[in-house]
């Protein structure tokens, strides 16, 4: 991978981190009462609806049958971290969740390595450190940095396995890439991973929630649910598989540290009696660690990849 796709990739994660950053307050603005797991349903289905002008230009075909169950994984993955994730809500406390999802980045790392996708780099490895002690100092300072509400039971547990199901997401895409198992193009993979988690999360939430909670849904959560759908989903993991392409997992789950950062620059916006000095050590923490990354991954550009995107050997970045 040249150096101009390896820059095309990190700018695109930068973009997503500026989406999902961006999409939290949005979904503050949803209805009360409605059911979680089918209204994600419904986003992961608009979100595969609105990949489908690209999918289909790339080619739009049946994958094998390894494909599809590699797809059906990685669904699975979705499925269950957002599943994990509404139902922790309200079990754990917003600190112990920001605390548990930064180490993301470190669990793809480490899966990656399991699956070989991955090279040993310690550069790597400590700024995904850094990165990762700049998002805990940012969600301590949005909490007041009250270490009271940081604990750990059966329901952080939970949300954990949520948290090593979305690194998961990545490293099996990009072991799908290097075997030829999935599609080179990112539109595809984006598309099929999304239309089958939406399958897996409309399962579970026919079985879990109410479907006469739908009919709460005002035309305006509807238009909602359609943003977030095509940007906050769709285009985020056309985004999120258009960097596994040229990146490795860890530094692609990376960009996640940059969340935090981007609802904060949203909070002072909507709220700038909020600012305060609590908040910079975490900034410039985070900041100084994707500029390492950025820089890093510049100095060492990637393999070529096979079939157009996928990497068969990976080099330490």
């Amino acid at each position: 991978m040249d150096n101009t796709s390896v820059t095309g990739a990190h700018l695109g994660m930068l973009l997503w981190a500026l989406i999902v950053g961006a999409s939290f307050p949005v979904v503050g603005l949803l209805g009360e009462g409605l059911p979680p797991l089918l209204l994600t349903a419904m986003r992961f289905a608009i979100a595969a609806l609105a990949m489908l002008p690209m999918t289909w230009r790339a080619g739009l075909e049946w994958p094998s049958l390894r494909g599809i169950l590699l797809y059906a994984v990685m669904g699975l993955c979705l499925a269950g971290f957002f599943g994990v994730m509404f139902w922790a809500a309200h079990r754990v406390s917003a600190l112990s969740m920001s605390a548990l999802f930064v180490s993301m980045p470190l669990l793809a790392y480490g899966l990656g390595r399991a699956f070989g996708v991955e090279a040993r780099a310690r550069r790597l490895l400590a700024i995904l450190v850094l990165g990762a002690v700049g998002a805990l100092a940012l969600a301590l300072a949005q909490n007041g940095g009250d270490l009271a509400n940081l604990q750990f039971g059966w329901a952080e547990a939970a949300f954990f396995l949520g948290c090593i199901a979305s690194a998961l997401y990545p490293v099996l895409s990009k072991w799908g890439l290097a075997r030829g198992v999935l599609s080179p193009d990112a539109a595809v993979r984006t598309f099929w991973s999304l239309a089958l988690g939406g399958v897996l999360i409309a399962l579970a939430g026919l079985v879990a929630e109410p479907l006469a909670a739908m009919s709460r849904m005002r035309f305006g959560d509807l238009l909602l649910v359609a943003y977030l759908g095509v940007f906050s989903s769709g285009v985020t993991f056309w985004l999120m598989q258009r960097g596994t392409g040229a990146l490795t997992p860890g530094a692609v789950t990376a960009y996640s540290y940059l969340v935090p950062f981007v609802s904060m620059l949203v909070l002072f916006v909507t709220r700038p009696d909020v600012i305060g000095w609590q908040w910079l050590p975490g900034s410039l923490l985070v900041i100084t660690a994707i500029a390492l990354l950025s820089r890093n991954a510049a100095g060492r550009p990637g393999t070529p990849a096979r079939r157009g995107e996928g990497t068969s050997r990976v080099r330490p970045g």
